[in-house]
């Protein structure tokens, strides 16, 4: 940083300038303000209560890891009366899921956290490699992203836990409002931007997931995790090159080169978004499966629907039935 003092004041000489605001700060008081942050935005929007047993989404990469480490450090520094256990789900993904899976086990042991494994195999007979041999590389992100899903709500269910933390960050939220956009899915739009997915049905079963970085600059997890000297996986998933999300994601790294605010702007539009009763009113609700019992805003959910084609041999199926649109109503 050419020996800049660190914009606290405190004394140090900064190492790095925060792309979230421009403040160049020492490496104590990055971890400081990083930290803090993030204990702010779970305290401020009432994540979690004393007593409360919490499934860490952990797939062994920057995000998920630094997930860990911090609701760790802060569940002790804050005395939140949580109960973490990582939980991880191996897609079956050869050369990436069971290498990444290594890390997870590490970092259970470095951070005292327990772990539970669940795979797409015991749980849906199939493998992601499996998937891919008889589907091909087209839509195959789409079958692992809704099996996933549900693969957490089942281990969080086996688990006992009444919560469940993934590390989606401040990117991801704002990749997936543009993606919505561009499908024009007002449903997902309405309630991508939430910090906390809950039902609204107060007797639904549906676990709630909080994302306590959802203001954080995926720029800023890297830069902690390196600082930090965590330990992380970072290959990229052989299947997802060519994923609809990577386009979002280009076209929001090139405005935030014009406008670095350009992520927590989209995100503040998702959420000002106001809807009509005639919009709300043709909106999905959910309801439990017929099938498998889990939350779905189908008769029969998608995770079952694609489960069934598969095991019959057409694929397609799972892809045959349509959410319908909501964006244009008349």
């Amino acid at each position: 940083m050419g020996g800049l003092p660190c914009a606290s004041k405190c004394g140090n000489k900064a190492v790095l300038k925060r792309p979230k605001t421009g403040a160049a700060l020492c490496k104590p008081c990055f971890f400081w303000s990083f930290e803090t942050e993030i204990h702010f935005a779970i305290v401020d929007n009432g994540l979690f209560e004393r007593g409360d047993r919490v499934a860490v989404g952990a797939s062994g990469g920057k995000d998920s890891t630094v997930l860990a480490y911090i609701m760790k450090t802060l569940n002790d520094r804050y005395h939140y009366g949580l109960e973490l256990i990582l939980l991880s789900i191996d897609e079956g993904i050869s050369g990436y899921r069971d290498d990444s899976l290594e890390t997870v086990k590490r970092n259970s042991q470095q951070y005292d956290l327990p772990l539970k494994i669940l795979s797409y195999e015991e749980l849906y007979g199939w493998s992601m490699d499996r998937i891919v041999a008889q589907i091909g590389l087209k839509n195959n992100c789409t079958f692992c992203g809704v099996f996933r899903r549900q693969a957490l709500d089942r281990g969080a269910a086996l688990l006992g836990v009444n919560k469940i933390v993934t590390g989606h960050n401040a990117d991801d939220i704002a990749e997936t409002v543009l993606m919505n956009i561009l499908r024009g899915d007002v449903a997902r739009l309405q309630r991508c931007t939430a910090i906390t997915t809950k039902d609204r049905d107060a007797n639904s079963t549906d676990l709630p997931r909080s994302k306590p970085f959802k203001f954080t600059y995926e720029k800023e997890i890297v830069m902690y995790a390196y600082f930090k000297g965590l330990d992380y996986f970072s290959t990229e998933c052989k299947y997802s090159p060519n994923a609809y999300r990577g386009h979002a994601r280009t076209l929001i790294k090139e405005l935030e080169k014009i406008r670095p605010s350009s992520i927590l702007d989209i995100i503040n539009s998702g959420e000002d978004l106001k809807f009509t009763n005639l919009v709300e009113e043709k909106l999905p609700t959910k309801s439990k499966c017929t099938k498998c019992g889990f939350m779905s805003s189908l008769s029969v959910c998608k995770a079952c629907l694609l489960l069934e084609g598969l095991n019959k041999g057409i694929p397609q199926l799972g892809n045959a039935q349509k959410m319908k649109v909501y964006w244009h109503v008349p």
